[in-house]
């Protein structure tokens, strides 16, 4: 975690790039995303020197070896002055980036999508690229240790993308991601993609846990494996196919599988290929009925972006594999013909595992939507027995749009109950968790909305007699009038 001390620091080079007149939240951890990279290329060179002083071996250089290669290095121009380093930046070293692993026929989702990358450093106030310099040089000389915590700022940068997307695509709060991480939890065997990736944060998020969880035991295929094959995410944004390639980057995964595809459309014929889904897919708008693909509509014939990524989560995996994504509540009560049959595909065809319903300020400040968390198994043959329901009402933040921390969160016993599932059994409707039978599920027209299940509990409360309350009232008034006659008697 960054300290206090680390977040202010972030946000003086936050404000001091805003007064450049860059206000866009999202171009600005693009620019800074920039910049990070280049230093890391400057880190990993001085790495290549120390290891080629050590064993005498040649290690290909990253920069060229003249002098002009030598000048783009971070280290070698963070100290000049503002003019310098802007026109080594803009002009040198911003190119330089581009053309890295081939350019446009570089085989890496950093080298393809930095195609259409823009240096927007104002050259008018050369002043604002030095001190943002200076003050990420700062940081990583004095505050950052590592990866990991590398890792850690640029997930307190991607904090400020407080905006939702115009089809309804918003950040998944990390905390939300890590417990749907350990829902399904992934494994170093695992094939793992988000067909709706953003920023890339549930895959992160999964790369953490297994690094946590199964470091120690990793062959070295494996590792090889986790350092791209393992982890696919796709988007329709190239700003966020970008950000995302980064993100990635910065948590040890080099060659991710970032693609930019329209995932409901006939353009991914993708089937049966991965063994865990994550995703928080776009929760508004529709997309164009000629172009989604006709085996989503065999499940449900709609053009709502909500029903049709979750039809599409259920074709990619692999039988057995398991899927946690995130809902509006409409998935989960909609009365049309196409929410009963995708919520009908779940529960006959697969095994639907459990419905956890959030708070509406999850979401905050991005939107208040309701929303509820689906955890399923592909089997292509049923095995719904019965769906466990879970009602969180905290998740460790207020739930207003200061989301400040809080002691009350329902979020471990969320995944402590999850896989002690058999103790679940005789727990009451009136409970926060309980089972209900595939049975009634159906016969309530596979409603799985939590409140259509469980039971509340009134307690009796006890009202005085009204000519009661009518003696009391009487009272207090004629003690009133007898204060305020006092009151007169002073005033003479």
């Amino acid at each position: 975690m960054i300290t206090g001390e680390i977040k202010n620091k972030v946000d003086k080079i936050w404000t001091d790039i805003w007064a450049g007149g860059m206000t866009n939240p999202l171009t600005v951890i693009e620019q800074l995303t920039y910049l990070m990279f280049i230093r890391s290329l400057d880190e990993k060179e001085l790495e290549n020197e120390q290891l080629e002083a050590l064993t005498g071996k040649s290690v290909q250089s990253i920069f060229p070896q003249d002098d002009i290669g030598q000048s783009m290095r971070w280290s070698k121009f963070k100290h000049l002055d503002a003019r310098a380093i802007y026109d080594i930046v803009a002009n040198r070293v911003f190119p330089f980036i581009k053309n890295m692993n081939g350019g446009a026929k570089g085989d890496t989702a950093f080298s393809r999508y930095m195609q259409t990358a823009m240096f927007l450093f104002p050259e008018e106030n050369k002043q604002i690229l030095q001190k943002v310099i200076t003050g990420l040089d700062e940081l990583y000389e004095h505050d950052l240790a590592g990866l990991d915590m590398q890792g850690d700022l640029y997930e307190y940068m991607l904090g400020n993308l407080q905006t939702a997307g115009v089809n309804g695509q918003f950040r998944t709060p990390k905390h939300i991601r890590e417990m749907m991480v350990k829902l399904v939890s992934p494994t170093p065997d695992d094939l793992i993609c988000d067909p709706a990736c953003g920023t890339a944060g549930f895959l992160v998020s999964s790369a953490e846990y297994i690094r946590e969880t199964h470091e120690s035991e990793m062959t070295a295929e494996q590792w090889q494996r986790f350092a791209g094959e393992m982890f696919t995410g796709f988007d329709t944004d190239n700003t966020m196919l970008r950000i995302s390639a980064m993100n990635l980057m910065l948590h040890s995964i080099t060659t991710p599988k970032v693609e930019y595809r329209d995932s409901v459309s006939k353009q991914n014929d993708i089937a049966a290929r991965f063994d865990v889904i994550l995703a928080n897919p776009p929760f508004k708008g529709t997309v164009d009925a000629e172009s989604i693909h006709d085996n989503l509509k065999a499940v449900c014939d709609t053009r709502k972006t909500e029903l049709l990524f979750v039809a599409l989560f259920v074709r990619m995996l692999k039988k057995g594999g398991r899927c946690a994504c995130i809902v509006p509540d409409g998935v989960l009560f909609g009365s049309s013909r196409a929410h009963r049959a995708l919520r009908r595909e779940l529960v006959e065809n697969h095994a639907l595992r459990a419905v956890i319903s959030m708070p509406s300020g999850v979401f905050k400040p991005y939107a208040g939507v309701s929303t509820a968390v689906l955890v399923f198994t592909k089997t292509g043959a049923g095995g719904t027995d019965r769906v466990w329901f879970y009602d969180m009402q905290a998740d460790g933040y207020s739930l207003d749009d200061k989301r400040t921390q809080i002691a009350d969160n329902d979020i471990p016993d969320i995944v402590s109950r999850f896989h002690t599932i058999d103790g679940e059994k005789n727990r009451a409707r009136t409970e926060r968790s309980f089972f209900i039978p595939k049975a009634e599920i159906v016969e309530k027209e596979y409603d799985l909305s939590i409140n259509r299940y469980k039971e509340t509990v009134y307690e009796k409360v006890q009202h005085e007699p009204p000519q009661m309350i009518l003696d009391r009232l009487a009272a207090m008034e004629e003690t009133i009038q007898e204060k305020m006659e006092e009151l007169r008697g002073m005033l003479g």
